[in-house]
């Protein structure tokens, strides 16, 4: 009894920390299993849900009706109509484009599906429309869960012939994943009741998981608006600033705030080897060249960028001295950072971290364009007027979206950049 106390109240602190700064944060005995791409996270999502018994919790920013969307969907309907409940939650702007009639046939089914915030506008930047739920997790019973930064959407599009886009997720065992379980079941209660208690979760008894083969530490991470405003970011930060050897770093949108930048700047500086892995392609205009804005500083620091082009780019993932290692939904921007929901899993693991950092390292070698300093140098005016054009515009939405802490910060951060 005395144990189970313990392991009671330390759960209670992972669900709840006040403040990610150390490896006490952690919980041991999980197994955490790297899931590259759509290629291996669809299927074991897809098993998963066909082993369910009791139910499933899934959340996505962006739902298509494309093949993955309808495979998905079908398995979720097996498990409904086998007496799984099954709860689905997608954001109301990145689903936007999902026909009412999906949704439809699930709850026809049995699925019990909500939207995140449904009412979207193109003509405003209030804050309570750009707070989006962002976040890519999926749990069954209290078995098995998943987070990372893949959305239920083909990985290609059958038009062209480029490579799939390049993502992680994670596949979790172990105690951890009751702390997702937990975090899931309470955003899902809270959009519920905003429908006037639409779909409420009533709690039958669920057996607890039996998995105990598992030795790897790790921590669930979310950022909300509430208790988590920055348990991500500040999570980033300790490791950064723990770091002796290597950082390596690869997101899709890369626009950190000024204390992220200083403390990449001084890791590179004490002799740490910072890599970056970007986004080559242009998919988004503004946030593309938004950050571009910045690479002046990082390579006068010293740091490495590469650009991957070979197709579009949608990790959120680090590995820090090949133990501490993060992967989630959450990219380093003002929109990830300051507005939407997110959720990380993060792993202190030698194992777990070789495996991501030899992956990464390979896409750095052989499919991504290292961008050097003297080159850099020599771009054209235009283009570093459009980058900085970019990075003003970006920087002065999050200001008239109502953070004035970020608005007051920006003229800092813009000196500090330029190294004035």
């Amino acid at each position: 009894m005395h144990n189970g106390k313990r392991f009671r109240q330390k759960l209670h602190r992972v669900v709840f920390p006040a403040k990610f700064s150390n490896p006490s944060d952690f919980l041991p005995g999980n197994k955490v299993i790297l899931l590259q791409n759509g290629e291996a996270y669809f299927p074991a999502i897809e098993a998963a849900f066909d082993r369910a018994r009791h139910e499933i919790y899934l959340e996505t920013y962006i739902y298509e009706n494309d093949s993955t969307g309808r495979r998905i969907a079908d398995a979720l309907k097996r498990a409904a109509l086998r007496g799984v409940k099954v709860y689905v939650l997608i954001d109301g702007y990145g689903s936007k484009d999902l026909p009412k009639s999906i949704m439809d046939h699930l709850r026809t089914d049995g699925v019990k599906a909500l939207i995140f915030r449904p009412k979207i506008s193109p003509w405003t930047f209030r804050r309570k429309r750009l707070r989006r739920m962002h976040r890519k997790i999926a749990v069954v019973d209290r078995e098995i869960a998943f987070v990372g930064g893949i959305n239920i959407i083909d990985d290609r599009n059958p038009a062209d012939d480029m490579p799939p886009r390049y993502d992680y997720a994670v596949a979790v065992e172990g105690p951890l994943v009751e702390v997702i379980r937990l975090s899931a079941r309470r955003l899902w209660s809270l959009v519920a009741w905003s429908r006037f208690r639409e779909g409420t979760v009533h709690d039958g008894a669920l057996p607890v998981s039996t998995f105990a083969g598992g030795q790897m530490n790790a921590a669930f991470l979310v950022r909300d608006n509430f208790r988590h405003r920055r348990d991500i970011e500040a999570a980033y930060i300790w490791a950064i600033k723990q770091a002796r050897s290597e950082i390596i770093l690869a997101h899709a949108y890369f626009l950190p705030g000024l204390d992220f930048c200083r403390t990449l700047v001084d890791a590179a500086g004490r002799g740490v080897r910072v890599v970056l892995l970007l986004q080559g392609r242009v998919e988004y205009v503004l946030q593309h060249y938004a950050s571009r804005a910045l690479y002046g500083t990082f390579l006068a620091a010293g740091i490495e960028i590469y650009e991957y082009s070979k197709g579009f780019l949608h990790a959120k993932v680090a590995v820090i001295d090949g133990h501490w290692a993060t992967v989630g939904s959450s990219n380093i921007d003002p929109f990830s950072l300051l507005l939407s929901r997110e959720a990380n899993i993060v792993v202190d693991d030698k194992t777990f971290g070789a495996a991501l950092t030899q992956s990464l390292k390979l896409t750095v070698e052989t499919d991504a364009l290292r961008i050097l300093s003297d080159s850099w140098k020599h771009q054209p005016a235009w283009l570093r007027f459009i980058c900085w054009l970019s990075y003003g515009l970006l920087r002065c939405m999050m200001g008239v979206s109502g953070y004035s802490r970020e608005k007051n910060r920006t003229r800092k951060e813009q000196t500090y950049v330029h190294g004035k």
